[in-house]
C-alpha cells in the first residue's frame, strides 16, 4: 500500500495561471473570463471548466472592447466569432467596472 506523499508535507494547490488572448498579461485562472468552442458554437464560460478549446480575457471593459475592434477570438478560437459575445462580456463587467467589483 502507498502513502499519499502529500500527506502532511503542507504542499498548497498550485495557482493555475492562464494568459489573456488581448493584453498577454498572466493572471489566476479565478481572475480572468473564458470564452469557449463547443460544437462549434462560441460561448462564454463563467465556471471556467467547460469542455471545448477556450480563451481567456481580463475582466476590463478597454480590454474587451480591444478584443471586440480586433475580433480576437476568431483568431484565438479558430471559428467565427458573433459580436454579441463582445457585448455579453461587456454587459458581464458592468461596461466600465473591473469584474467582480462594485463600486
Amino acid at each position: 500500500m502507498m502513502s499519499n506523499p502529500y500527506i502532511g508535507t503542507g504542499k498548497k494547490r498550485e495557482i493555475r495561471v492562464r494568459k489573456c488572448v488581448v493584453t498577454g498579461e498572466r493572471s489566476q485562472k479565478a481572475e480572468m473570463l473564458r470564452v469557449v468552442r463547443v460544437d462549434g458554437v462560441v460561448v462564454i464560460d463563467p465556471t471556467g471548466i467547460r469542455a471545448g478549446r477556450g480563451a481567456y480575457i481580463t475582466p476590463d471593459a478597454n480590454v474587451i472592447k480591444k478584443a471586440k475592434k480586433k475580433n480576437v477570438f476568431a483568431r484565438a478560437l479558430r471559428i467565427k466569432v458573433d459580436e454579441k459575445i463582445y457585448d455579453e462580456l461587456l454587459e458581464m463587467v458592468g461596461g466600465g467596472n473591473e469584474f467582480g467589483k462594485t463600486d
